[in-house]
């Protein structure tokens, strides 16, 4: 958890100042397309949360997770790859790459964890968390991989 002191107000700031809006539009309307059940505001809302998640990974000093949602706007933008290298180069001076893999509970806690280190950070670097698209991660007895969606 960050220590802040709980007195010190967090100045919020808004992740739509970090992605022109036509370039927010268009991924969202990415999203619609490739998945239909989806209105095009909630596509926004992940769009908009995949940015927050992107700047507290170049923050954060530990390994961070999308949560599936957030994960589609990942994917999404990764197709973009012009409009992606040049975010990655403005906010973090560096291509932010995309490497999948199981998060070690030994090393890193395990899901629950990583999940909240992930809010946390998202919070630390100065955004709100729009919850409802970080779903809970459900306790695993059956897992093999150190995640919550184990292949076996």
């Amino acid at each position: 958890m960050p220590t802040t002191d709980p007195t010190t107000p967090i100045k919020k700031v808004d992740p739509r100042k970090l992605m022109d809006e036509h370039l927010l539009d268009r991924l969202s309307t990415r999203i619609t397309a490739d998945h239909r059940h989806m209105e095009h505001e909630y596509a926004r809302r992940i769009m908009t949360e995949t940015v927050k998640f992107l700047v507290a990974g170049v923050k954060s000093d530990g390994p961070l997770s999308p949560s599936e949602t957030v994960d589609i706007g990942w994917h999404t933008f990764i197709l973009h790859t012009a409009d992606y290298a040049e975010f990655c180069d403005r906010v973090a001076g560096y291509f932010i790459h995309h490497n999948p893999e199981y998060l070690d509970r030994k090393t890193h806690g395990g899901p629950k964890n990583v999940r909240q280190r992930t809010l946390d950070a998202i919070t630390a670097a100065g955004f709100e968390v729009d919850l409802p698209l970080w779903p809970a991660v459900a306790d695993c007895h059956q897992c093999h991989a150190g995640c919550h969606d184990s292949p076996k």
